[in-house]
């Protein structure tokens, strides 16, 4: 009765783009009835994927239930971040039945699991299940490395050096913590594609995962994901993170740059802007707001690599009518001079 009691809590992790926000806002529009609320993490200072999800917000998930963390991964800043914001959470009058985070594309999900022992929440909430999302089209082109067939050529060469990179680290810790695995936008990538990347996946899992599912535009039943019992938080030892053993870690590997600007007349050239940037820079991800001259509502703009997507969303209203870009890459790979000129401001 004990573990019925505690409020259960889904983690959702996954790479870049791999489309997490996507996922939320489906569970959010067919919550069969639960009562969900929303903690969101980002890497960078500006929050985008919040303001999506509240957006759709409803009365089963209003949007004082979507909580927003931004400049700061969340699996680092537990103490600071982590534990108040559930706190608020359960300090609602009505609670939630059950609490979803999304976490960052760059954190690594077995230090937050170890958050849900402190005491002051480890009697009060569950981790239920942990689901990695993996974009189908990048892991069968081998795009979670930047050159995955050169790195596995290194190791073989010398089985005594680790010639892992951040990202492949990153997307390693993610699956070998998962219950369920998502491959998304599994429509762009035909058969041989989705099975490449399933056998790419099933190589770096130390366990059989529950299920290993294709997803387009994350419709997946709320049913298939959401009441696993998993309890992951007493089930550490199954889950081998490229940190275990490690205090703390860092996300050095990675930075940010957020860039303003005033409006844009012409929306394919932005885009073509984004995508030489992917090309010359290695910008891995873009996503933010464009103000488009001559237009009432705003441009909700999200790239991974060179693939561009592009929606109006909602009115302006009373924002103040900006252009804001949060552009994301590898440390050494982050030029913000080289970025700005690139997108021309």
């Amino acid at each position: 009765m004990k573990t019925l009691a505690k409020i259960p809590v889904t983690v959702v992790t996954g790479f870049l783009g791999s489309g997490k926000t996507t996922l939320i806002q489906h569970l959010i529009t067919n919550a069969n009835g639960r009562k969900l609320a929303v903690l969101v993490n980002e890497f960078g200072s500006e929050g985008v994927d919040g303001e999506i999800l509240k957006s759709c917000a409803d009365a089963n998930c209003p949007a004082e239930n979507i909580v927003e963390l931004a400049n700061g991964c969340i699996c680092c800043t537990v103490a600071d971040d982590f534990i108040p914001a559930i706190e608020q959470l359960l300090s609602r009058r009505v609670k939630p039945d059950h609490i979803l985070i999304e976490t960052s594309g760059l954190a690594l999900p077995k230090p937050l699991l170890k958050a849900f022992d402190w005491p002051e929440i480890r009697s009060r909430i569950t981790v239920d299940g942990v689901i990695a999302l993996a974009d189908a089209e990048a892991v069968a082109a081998g795009r979670f490395a930047p050159d995955p067939v050169a790195v596995e050529a290194q190791r073989a060469a010398d089985e005594n050096l680790d010639h892992e990179t951040p990202l492949s680290e990153v997307f390693e810790d993610q699956i070998a913590c998962a219950d369920i695995v998502l491959l998304t936008k599994a429509d762009l990538v035909g058969a041989e594609g989705l099975e490449a990347a399933k056998a790419a996946i099933a190589a770096e899992m130390p366990r059989r995962v529950l299920l290993m599912l294709p997803v387009v535009d994350g419709a997946v039943d709320a049913r298939v994901i959401l009441g696993l019992e998993a309890a992951a938080e007493d089930d550490l030892a199954a889950r081998p993170s490229h940190h275990d053993g490690e205090e703390e870690h860092e996300h050095n590997d990675f930075a940010s740059v957020v860039v303003e600007f005033p409006e844009v007349a012409n929306i394919d050239a932005l885009v073509a802007s984004i995508q030489r940037l992917a090309r010359e820079q290695n910008v891995l991800r873009a996503k933010g707001y464009i103000a488009v001259a001559g237009k009432p509502m705003r441009l909700l703009m999200q790239s991974v690599g060179e693939r561009v997507r592009h929606q109006f969303d909602m009115p302006w209203g009373t924002r103040p009518r900006r252009s804001k870009l949060v552009l994301i890459g590898e440390y050494d790979d982050i030029d913000e001079a080289a970025i700005r000129a690139g997108l021309g401001v």
